[in-house]
């Protein structure tokens, strides 16, 4: 199991195409570091797939995630990160509004 202790999502779109290489590349650019036990997560612009960086303390991982219809709820605020936590990463990956989640993992109607 990889340990994750941070989720940091991207707001700028991350071109799909990118290997594990280009997209450290960019969290160390947009996040100015990859931490050990931090994962990046960032999306194309369509936000029909996502790509998700983790630092495991001794390399990194990179996995895609591809959704066949609609697309992932992703942050627009004009920010260039925001921090998730595990449950909103769990919500983000199915497509759901993330931004509902409290904090104790409980989606609220308000």
């Amino acid at each position: 199991m990889i340990r994750i202790d941070q989720v940091w999502m991207a707001v700028e779109p991350l071109d799909m195409r990118a290997g594990a290489d280009t997209a450290l590349a960019r969290v160390v650019r947009v996040f100015g570091a990859a931490h050990p036990h931090h994962a990046y997560v960032f999306a194309n612009k369509r936000a029909n797939r996502m790509k998700v960086l983790v630092h495991d303390g001794i390399g990194v991982w990179l996995v895609a995630r591809r959704l066949n219809q609609g697309h992932f709820v992703w942050s627009n605020d004009g920010h260039g990160t925001v921090s998730l936590t595990h449950e909103q990463l769990d919500a983000l990956v199915l497509g759901l509004p993330w931004q509902r989640i409290g904090q104790a993992g409980i989606i609220s109607l308000v």
